[in-house]
C-alpha cells in the first residue's frame, strides 16, 4: 500500500502554506477546547425559557376542548390522540398519531375540515438531523413544505431551512433562511440569522438579516434579537426559587410609515409572567403593557387525569375569554406494569 508521501497529494501535504495554516487551525482548535464552551443551543430556542415555558401567550385557548391520548408502546414511542373541542381558532374534532425512537420521529395529524399535516424527523448522527414538515388545508393557498437540517456542534449550532421551495416556475422560489449560533465565552453566545424569500419570478427577492445574543447565568438567562425591518425583542428570564420563575419579554417596531414626509410609525410591548410549580399542579399569570392579564392553571386530578383552566382579561376592549380543557391519557395494564419510559433523545 503507498504510503501518504507517495500518494498524489503528498506533496500537497508539504507544502509549507498548507502546513502552516494546519498547524494554526490546530492551534486555534486546542485553544478554544480550553475554553470549556457548550452548544448554545438553537436560534428558535434563543428565548424559550420566558416565551415558552413562563409566559402564557402559546397557552392560551377558549371554550372547551378534551384530548384522550392511548399509548400502545413506549419504545419505541407509538400513542394515538383525539381531540374534541369548541370554541375560537378550535377544530370540532382532530386525530394525531405519534412514532418515535432515538433515531426517527413522524408525527400525523388529520381534521374534520379535510386538513392534514404530518412531521418526519431522521437523525443521521448524534449531531445531524433532518426535519421536514407537510401541511394540505382545504385551502390550497395555504399549504406548507418545510424542510430543515440542523447540527449541533460542540460550541456551535447552524441551521438551514427551506419553506415552500420550488423551481416549476424557471426559477428559484420559496423562503431560505440559514441560522447559526455560536459560543464565545462559557455564559455568552453570538448568532445571526439570514433570509432569502421570493415570492415569484415577477418579484424581486428580498433578504434580511438579524442579530442575536443569549447570555446564560446560574440563575438567570438574558437575550436580544436586532433584526433588519426595524424589529428589536428582548427577554429576561430568572429562578427565583425552586418553584418560581419569572420573566420579561419586550417588543418593539419602528417601521416606515409611508407618508411623503417619511415618518416612521411606533410600536411595542412588553409582557411580565411568572410560573409557580406545585407538587401537582401548575400556575401562569401574564400582564402585558397593552392591559390584557391573562392565567393558566394545569391541575394533574390523578395519574392519568389532567385539567386545564384559562382565562384573560383585556382591560382596553373590555373582553374576557375562558377555556376549560381535560386531559386523559390511557394505557394497558401491560404498560403499566413495565413502567417504561420512551427512547432518550427523540429527534422532536
Amino acid at each position: 500500500m503507498a504510503s501518504t508521501q507517495d500518494s498524489p497529494f503528498g506533496v500537497l501535504l508539504k507544502n509549507p502554506l498548507v502546513s502552516g495554516l494546519s498547524d494554526v487551525y490546530n492551534a486555534f482548535q486546542e485553544r478554544r477546547g480550553r475554553l470549556g464552551l457548550s452548544n448554545p443551543g438553537l436560534v428558535e430556542n434563543i428565548a424559550k425559557e420566558v416565551q415558552r415555558d413562563v409566559l402564557t401567550t402559546n397557552l392560551m385557548f377558549s371554550g372547551l376542548r378534551a384530548d384522550l391520548t392511548k399509548a400502545f408502546s413506549f419504545n419505541p414511542l407509538f400513542q394515538v390522540s383525539h381531540q374534541f373541542a369548541m370554541g375560537e381558532r378550535l377544530n370540532p374534532y382532530s386525530f394525531a398519531a405519534i412514532y418515535g425512537t432515538s433515531k426517527v420521529f413522524a408525527q400525523g395529524n388529520f381534521d374534520d375540515q379535510g386538513g392534514l399535516s404530518a412531521a418526519f424527523n431522521w437523525r443521521w448522527t448524534d449531531s445531524f438531523t433532518t426535519k421536514s414538515r407537510f401541511s394540505i388545508t382545504p385551502n390550497a393557498t395555504a399549504d406548507m413544505t418545510q424542510i430543515e437540517n440542523e447540527y449541533l456542534g460542540g460550541d456551535f449550532s447552524a441551521v438551514l431551512k427551506a419553506l415552500n421551495p420550488s423551481i416549476l416556475e424557471g426559477g428559484l422560489t420559496g423562503i431560505f433562511i440559514g441560522q447559526y449560533l455560536q459560543s464565545v465565552t462559557p455564559k455568552l453566545a453570538l448568532g445571526l440569522e439570514a433570509v432569502w424569500q421570493r415570492a415569484g419570478l415577477t418579484q424581486p427577492p428580498d433578504t434580511a438579516i438579524s442579530y442575536l445574543a443569549r447570555y446564560k447565568s446560574d440563575n438567570f438567562i438574558a437575550s436580544a434579537q436586532l433584526q433588519a425591518q426595524g424589529a428589536f425583542n428582548a427577554s429576561y428570564w430568572q429562578r427565583l426559587s425552586d418553584k418560581v420563575q419569572a420573566g420579561v419579554d419586550m417588543t418593539l417596531s419602528v417601521q416606515p410609515s409611508g407618508t411623503m414626509m417619511g415618518a416612521f410609525t411606533k410600536d411595542g410591548i412588553t409582557a411580565f409572567g411568572a410560573k409557580y410549580d406545585f407538587r401537582m399542579s401548575t400556575l401562569r399569570a401574564q400582564i402585558d403593557t397593552k392591559g390584557k392579564l391573562s392565567c393558566v392553571f394545569e391541575k394533574r386530578v390523578a395519574p392519568p387525569l389532567t385539567v386545564t383552566f384559562a382565562a384573560d382579561v383585556d382591560h382596553f376592549t373590555q373582553q374576557a375569554k375562558i377555556g376549560l380543557g381535560v386531559s386523559i391519557e390511557a394505557g394497558s395494564e401491560e404498560l403499566q406494569e413495565q413502567d417504561a419510559q420512551p427512547p432518550p433523545n427523540i429527534p422532536f
